[in-house]
């Protein structure tokens, strides 16, 4: 059991009700929400944070866990850390000293959904067609 969590709603505010950038435009507003969501993750490091939190053991890493893999310092790590907190897209459990992390899975597919293709067809099309580039 946790000695403290913090707890957030089940889906960032900002990504809530977020039909995908193909099904409308979005308003200025819609956009200023968002926005800040999408920023945590679009620095290198968040990024990366993201994805060893996404793909450690149990779905969860402590920042002594992490913050090996980075030639930054763990307080620097855990700023990063808390940036994507702030954002929603991890929850965290303090146990003692340290501080393990959680991908929310609502927030990841609240991301995920924000980037759905109107069309199945013309997604995946992209994707298979060498000429527009494969991710990864």
């Amino acid at each position: 059991m946790s000695n403290s969590q913090t707890s957030l709603p089940l889906v960032p505010a900002p990504l809530a009700c977020c039909s995908p950038l193909s099904g409308e435009p979005m308003s200025q507003g819609r956009a200023e929400q968002v926005a800040p969501v999408l920023k945590a993750l679009g620095d290198p490091v968040r990024l990366r944070l993201m994805s060893m939190v996404l793909s450690h053991e149990g779905g969860e890493a402590c920042v002594c866990d992490l913050t090996p893999a980075f030639d930054l310092s763990q307080p620097t790590i855990s700023h990063h850390l808390k940036v994507l907190h702030d954002a929603g897209l991890l929850g965290r459990d303090k146990r003692g000293v340290w501080v393990y992390y959680q991908a929310r899975p609502e927030a990841m597919a609240a991301v995920m959904s924000l980037f759905a293709a109107a069309g199945s067809a013309s997604a995946s099309s992209a994707v298979a067609d060498p000429a527009v580039g494969a991710c990864c």
